[in-house]
């Protein structure tokens, strides 16, 4: 099926690794053009120098968390491409720590890169993707949003901060024809758990990826039993970035393997 995203110009921010990146694979495998925006200028060189279609994208540096980085990002994006169609704020970590273990520093980081790491960029693109005719936004997010984790205190709590302000940006850019809607990501392959699991045997355990990856899904309640991979998450972004999904806004989809742990 054609997505209709042939020429579209879409930013995509943390587009050096994980999700972000596997989103601007599948968008150039669309047609569309990328703006490539990460923080860090080495990692995004290199991951922009393995793909083809180097003509279609355009790498900036840039942390979500700086405003003025972002404003700037933005408009180098849109000039070098003449548009910008859509974006995908997809930037973020997780903090592994309980409430009583997060200083005040973390808590105040984990809400500026959750909320302010989408807001900036959104703030910024608003009147470009107004005057498309096609305007979207896909804010990552988190199954956390909704099923927080007592292990992942405040980050689950920024999620769900996120998830809120992405349903009332949903409303308010409506409008302005500008749809806003999230992909909420379950436990998904990237290099953040292949660094766990390399912890764990490094602390003497003995299984292989996939049998300790399969008892951590068995653990949170993951009806698939397994881990997702990024690709599985891209397609759901890709797909709302489409005019095709003209008719969605305000709305999230869950790429979770099924967890059960939400009544």
């Amino acid at each position: 099926m054609d997505l209709q995203l042939t020429d579209k110009a879409v930013l995509v921010t943390g587009a050096s690794s994980g999700v972000g990146l596997a989103v601007t694979r599948m968008l150039l495998a669309e047609g569309a053009r990328v703006i490539a925006v990460a923080r860090d200028p080495g990692r995004l060189d290199t991951a922009m120098a393995a793909l083809e279609d180097r003509d279609r994208i355009h790498a900036v540096t840039a942390d979500v968390t700086d405003r003025v980085a972002v404003e700037s990002a933005v408009a180098s994006g849109a000039e070098h491409f003449g548009a910008l169609d859509a974006v995908v704020c997809n930037a973020g970590r997780s903090l592994m720590a309980r409430i009583g273990d997060t200083s005040d520093e973390q808590i105040r980081e984990e809400l500026d890169l959750k909320v302010f790491g989408a807001w900036n960029v959104i703030r910024a693109a608003r009147p470009h993707l107004a005057a498309s005719p096609v305007g979207a936004v896909v804010n990552t997010n988190a199954i956390l949003a909704k099923q927080p984790e007592g292990r992942l205190a405040i980050t689950s709590a920024a999620r769900a901060a996120l998830l809120n302000l992405s349903r009332t940006l949903g409303e308010e850019l409506a409008p302005e024809g500008i749809r806003v809607n999230s992909v909420n990501l379950g436990l998904i392959d990237t290099g953040q758990w292949r660094r766990r699991f390399e912890t764990y045997r490094s602390e003497g355990g003995d299984l292989d990826y996939d049998a300790w990856s399969a008892e951590i899904a068995a653990d949170r309640g993951i009806s698939l039993g397994r881990f997702g991979n990024a690709d599985e998450v891209a397609f759901a972004i890709v797909s709302l970035l489409s005019p095709r999904a003209s008719y969605i806004t305000g709305a999230h989809v869950d790429v979770g393997g099924g967890v059960t742990r939400q009544p």
